[in-house]
């Protein structure tokens, strides 16, 4: 097989005309990698988004051929999947106001150029979950919002509108099931791609804890910060240690490994009803 590119968690090896998709137990905050990898972060976010490809699939097509069919130094964390040609945008949804369409409210009341109601506070609920696009920026750099207008420019009218339905309805899908298990899904994002034969499909990773808020339902209160099931303990751990946000990062204690481990394995017992074996 051919490494053929490596991102912060995840790598992607050529074989034959497939993909193989490797998720590492890397961990990084402010688009840094840290030294320290989370142990079965990797196979915790796999099963995850297969059990959520499965979920959706009368939603949205998706690019995987095999979860078994990898190599064995690989099993339980890689995907086997189909060649695409990726969509030049992150697909973000959002229900709740936090992280960066916080800071845009704030600044504008608005996100991505959609317009919300004034008097929202962090972590409010939103009228209506709304599709707030990014770029994709090279890896060190940080995704900048798009407005939809933006989305159109960068890939026609046509494929935008079809990015956003599918975008929301991913999130809509998502958002109830995980309610009824007792979890909110603040945002998310997800990557869509053509097929050889024009089919737009569902890649990389969905509703994962490295692509969206997941908060406990029974204790959100508008206003605060929530408790999230992600890795916010390494977040809140590298702001207090003074760290310039410049790599290299530091290495993480293993009370905040621990800590981090157990908010990505309590959101897929949580969500999943399967018990981590």
């Amino acid at each position: 097989m051919e490494l053929v590119h490596s991102g912060k968690v995840r790598d992607v090896y050529a074989d034959g005309p497939d993909l193989i998709l490797v998720a590492s137990d890397r961990i990084s905050v402010y688009d840094v990698v840290l030294p320290t990898p989370i142990p079965d972060k990797g196979a915790l976010l796999t099963a995850l988004s297969l059990w959520w490809f499965a979920w959706l699939a009368d939603v949205v097509p998706n690019h995987v051929i095999s979860s078994t069919d990898v190599p064995a130094e690989f099993a339980g964390r890689a995907i086997r999947c189909r060649r695409l040609d990726m969509i030049p945008v992150e697909c973000v949804a959002r229900g709740y106001l936090s992280g960066s369409g916080l800071t845009q409210y704030q600044a504008s009341g608005r996100v991505c150029g959609v317009d919300l109601p004034p008097g929202l506070v962090e972590a409010s609920r939103l009228p209506e979950p709304i599709f707030t696009p990014t770029t994709k920026a090279p890896r060190g750099s940080h995704d900048e919002p798009m407005t939809y207008a933006q989305v159109v420019d960068a890939v026609g009218e046509r494929t935008a509108a079809r990015l956003r339905r599918i975008t929301l309805d991913v999130y809509r899908r998502g958002a109830e099931l995980a309610l009824d298990r007792g979890t909110l899904i603040a945002d998310t994002k997800i990557e869509l791609g053509w097929a050889p034969d024009g089919e737009l499909v569902l890649a990389d990773e969905v509703l994962t804890g490295d692509s969206s808020r997941f908060w406990p339902a029974d204790s959100w209160r508008p206003g605060r910060p929530q408790r999230s099931f992600d890795k916010q303990p390494v977040r809140d751990w590298a702001t207090g240690t003074g760290w310039d946000k410049q790599p290299p990062g530091p290495e993480i204690p293993p009370h905040v490994v621990a800590a981090t481990r157990a908010r990505y394995l309590a959101v897929y017992e949580r969500l999943t009803g399967q018990r981590w074996a």
